[in-house]
């Protein structure tokens, strides 16, 4: 274990013997840190938080800080980290609310940039990248394989589905339907399309990326067809796809409205 003498930690944090602790970094309550992970120097880490292995958290980052929420009375709620997350600079990561999850979760492979935000409640899947100043308000959930751009601010409560990119300056107020590429403020978001480039990069087959390709003309570029309508025409037309599968479910769970207008709109 490599802890450096200006390091000020608290007796009850568990630190694996294998991760890195830089100067002046300061952790201070129930914090458990996993193996090989890398803290910077004049981070700052609270509890309970519970961070895996081989993760890299930047110099002046503020881990597992009480939330941001008027209501909270010094509750202990949580915040979970999984393994190899890039956590750059100045990014802020708080714990939950009890009349939230109690809990914030950070899923494996992701990517804060600097001063990216994720506050109390959320739910960030994995392989997600979070450009420079991006935000997600409380109780955002976010799905795998999401980017980003910088300057994104996500509002409490919304969704945003697995390989969707969200580019930069964009406002999200709606849910944001998984494999899209989106853009835009509040009542100007537009989707453009689906995400093909990252779909393909993740792995997906061609296949399916056609057969997602189909279920977006039917959603969005039938004007002729209720929404319901359309997720009924998919299911019964383009079968035994689990992507697609996803798509019309989050739609149908979807207790926000989920955005649908495109640029054609």
């Amino acid at each position: 274990m490599a802890i450096h003498p200006t390091a000020v930690i608290d007796p009850q944090a568990i630190i694996h013997e294998t991760a890195e602790i830089g100067p002046y970094t300061v952790i201070e309550g129930k914090v458990s840190i996993g193996a090989d992970t890398v803290v910077s120097s004049h981070a700052h880490i609270s509890g309970p938080t519970v961070i895996g292995a081989r993760n890299r958290i930047g110099s002046f980052t503020s881990i597992g800080a009480p939330p941001q929420d008027i209501h909270y009375a010094g509750e202990p709620t949580e915040l979970i980290i999984g393994d190899d997350n890039l956590i750059r600079e100045y990014a802020s990561l708080h714990r939950g609310t009890v009349a939230g999850k109690g809990r914030t979760v950070i899923g494996n492979n992701n990517m804060f940039m600097a001063y990216t935000h994720v506050a109390h409640d959320c739910v960030v899947g994995n392989r997600t990248i979070m450009a420079n100043v991006a935000t997600l308000a409380g109780h955002v959930e976010i799905g795998d394989h999401v980017s980003l751009g910088g300057l994104v601010a996500v509002h409490q409560y919304c969704r945003i589905g697995a390989h969707t990119y969200v580019g930069g300056l964009s406002g999200i107020s709606l849910d944001v339907p998984p494999f899209v590429i989106i853009a835009g403020t509040r009542n100007r978001m537009r989707i453009s399309g689906i995400n093909k480039i990252g779909m393909r990069r993740s792995g997906m087959s061609r296949e399916n990326i056609n057969k997602l390709e189909e279920a977006f003309r039917i959603i969005f570029r039938s004007p002729n067809l209720l929404l319901n309508d359309a997720l009924a025409k998919v299911k019964e037309e383009i079968p035994d796809c689990p992507e697609v599968d996803l798509l019309v479910e989050f739609f149908q769970s979807s207790k926000r409205g989920v955005v649908k207008r495109t640029v054609e709109d």
